[in-house]
């Protein structure tokens, strides 16, 4: 008898002590350890969020849901602009925008129409390792409808991009079902760069809002240097492994759904996530705003951080009551926007020398080569190892910022030798003698 009370004892122990930390889990752990973001790396968001917002407006000249600020759209320059009657259903509603400001085409592609039966058809017509795409694989509907969007503009974008010049970015962008439109459209122009003008693959980049998971894990690392996935404290939407056309066929029950899938992945080993291919993942580089903290009520003063993680990529729903109001596009927009704003503020106080914001432009570059090395490490499947050229790049950038590093001292040395026969030769007793110097 009293062999089982010690049991029950431990059991209800156990179950205490897992209760109490899936109960106290918030969406700042996830991100903890991040480093912050730079201001200039993430100036575009509010911008792109309040363009996405504009897809929602039937004449934008008129807008009548109009974020605090306005859209900050000028109107001639709208080149297209495509409803549901125009997409046959096939995709959400998109528009197209040329930014000479900021020198950006903008595809930006709206969320998720809870009244449109299409777009459920769009999120139904997937199951789990249907669809191989480039090495991995990818959500069957979302993949349909980025094809469909590029199949009718192609020629639209390729004809924007010869006429406004290389020095102009392709901006994909999207909210919630859009999100994942926009981040398989990036991976396509990305592979298909000649049939658009030729761009080059850094003048392309993507801005996924409260993404959906769309891409396994292997493509979520290897497109993470042009796809930017935006998640706001405790949005559930990218922390769902389930599929999206379970979350939103349940969206009247999502708190129950959420509660089961937080208890079902408590029992799934991380090491069986990873080897999982089928296993589909928020895409791209992370970037998270903060805004609150564990046992602290209100709101607290917005802070970005962000990473390229592979495991631990957003992996534990956060059992929140905002876990469904932080996937909403307006709190997206206000909340990027006063982070954007502080860190300008703080950007702006006397701070070290602005070699630091270049030693950081590197680091993105290394962040990205050091994930796709933690892929291969963790024996991700169908993860690819960094290009020859890529570690090229993180190299020379060891190089300029390392400079009592080992690879420097021999990139001085070789330098030095050269010079040294170019410039000297040595006399009958040893010295150096400059050759001009020499009779």
């Amino acid at each position: 008898m009293s062999v089982f009370c010690g049991l029950e004892c431990v059991v209800c122990l156990g179950f205490s002590r897992w209760a109490w930390k899936r109960l106290t889990y918030i969406g700042a752990y996830d991100s903890e350890s991040w480093p912050p973001a730079a201001a200039e790396d993430f100036e575009p968001v509010p911008r792109i969020c309040r363009i996405v917002l504009a897809v929602y407006e039937h004449d934008i000249s008129h807008p009548r849901f109009a974020p605090p600020g306005g859209y900050d759209l000028n109107p001639s320059w709208l080149i297209k602009r495509v409803d549901y009657d125009q997409t046959q259903g096939r995709c959400p509603p998109y528009l197209i925008y040329a930014d000479h400001d900021h020198r950006e085409i903008i595809l930006a592609i709206r969320g998720l129409n809870l009244v449109r039966e299409s777009d459920y058809e769009v999120l139904l017509d997937n199951r789990l390792g249907r669809q191989m795409f480039d090495g991995g694989y990818v959500h069957h509907g979302l993949l349909k409808a980025a094809t469909f969007i590029l199949e009718r503009e192609s020629s639209t974008l390729r004809q924007l991009v010869c006429e406004l010049g290389p020095e102009n970015k392709l901006v994909f962008a999207g909210h919630s079902l859009g999100s994942g439109v926009a981040a398989l459209m990036t991976v396509i122009v990305v592979n298909h760069r000649d049939k658009f003008g030729g761009i080059a693959r850094n003048k392309i980049q993507c801005y996924a809002i409260a993404p959906a998971r769309c891409m396994s894990l292997n493509l979520a690392v290897k497109y993470a240097d042009v796809i930017n996935s935006i998640v706001l404290q405790d949005d559930f939407l990218p922390r769902t492994p389930t599929p999206l056309e379970n979350i939103f066929g349940s969206i009247f029950c999502l708190p129950c759904l959420l509660f089961f899938v937080c208890m079902k992945d408590t029992f799934i080993p991380e090491s069986r996530k990873l080897k999982d291919p089928r296993r589909l993942y928020a895409p791209g580089r992370m970037y998270h705003i903060v805004e609150r903290k564990f046992c602290r009520c209100g709101r607290f003063p917005p802070e970005v951080k962000t990473a390229i993680p592979v495991d631990g990529r957003f992996e534990h729903v956060v059992l929140s009551c905002n876990a469904t109001s932080d996937h909403g596009l307006e709190w997206i927009e206000r909340e990027a926007q006063k982070a954007l704003d502080l860190m300008k503020e703080s950007a702006e106080r006397p701070t070290p020398p602005a070699q630091q914001i270049m030693s950081r432009k590197q680091s993105l570059k290394r962040e990205h080569i050091d994930a796709l090395e933690r892929a291969v490490n963790l024996n991700v499947p169908h993860a690819i190892s960094p290009t020859e050229e890529s570690t090229a790049v993180v190299v020379s950038c060891s190089h300029a910022e390392n400079q009592d590093g080992p690879e420097s001292k021999t990139g001085r040395k070789t330098n030095w030798d050269e010079l040294v026969k170019k410039l000297f030769t040595r006399s009958e007793s040893g010295h150096l003698v400059l050759k001009k110097d020499i009779h």
